[in-house]
């Protein structure tokens, strides 16, 4: 599988954003896609995954309540729908897929194998 995400841009706080990840494979449905961020000076961390197809979704603290992460496998494609974006989410997001990872590292950057190049989400106070 390789990904390609796009979407990001510069958004007011408050508003409403959504990235796209397009997925290359055949075998797209059997993997756990996840979305993860990186701020300027800080570790790349993990924003919300989505467990190989089965509707189980699971997000970071920080982020329930306002983001989102549908996929369409009909079109291989995997989304971040932010709502109510604060300044804090300002962040390279990036896209990730795994077919091996378990539930235990789901949340780790290691865990992932297959990366989108990353999409850049400004959030203005």
């Amino acid at each position: 599988v390789q990904l390609q995400a796009s979407g990001g841009g510069l958004v007011q706080a408050g508003g409403s954003l959504k990235l796209s990840c397009t997925a290359s494979g055949r075998t797209f449905r059997s993997y756990t896609l996840a979305w993860f961020r990186q701020a300027q000076g800080k570790e790349r961390e993990f924003v919300a995954a989505e467990w190989r197809s089965l509707s189980r979704y699971y997000y970071t603290d920080s982020v329930k309540g306002r983001f989102t992460i549908p996929r369409d496998n009909a079109k291989n494609m995997v989304y971040l729908q932010m709502h109510s974006l604060k300044p804090e989410d300002t962040a390279v997001y990036y896209c990730a897929a795994s077919s091996t990872v378990i539930m235990s590292t789901m949340r780790e950057v290691s865990a992932y194998s297959t990366w989108g190049q990353g999409t850049q989400v400004t959030v203005s106070s």
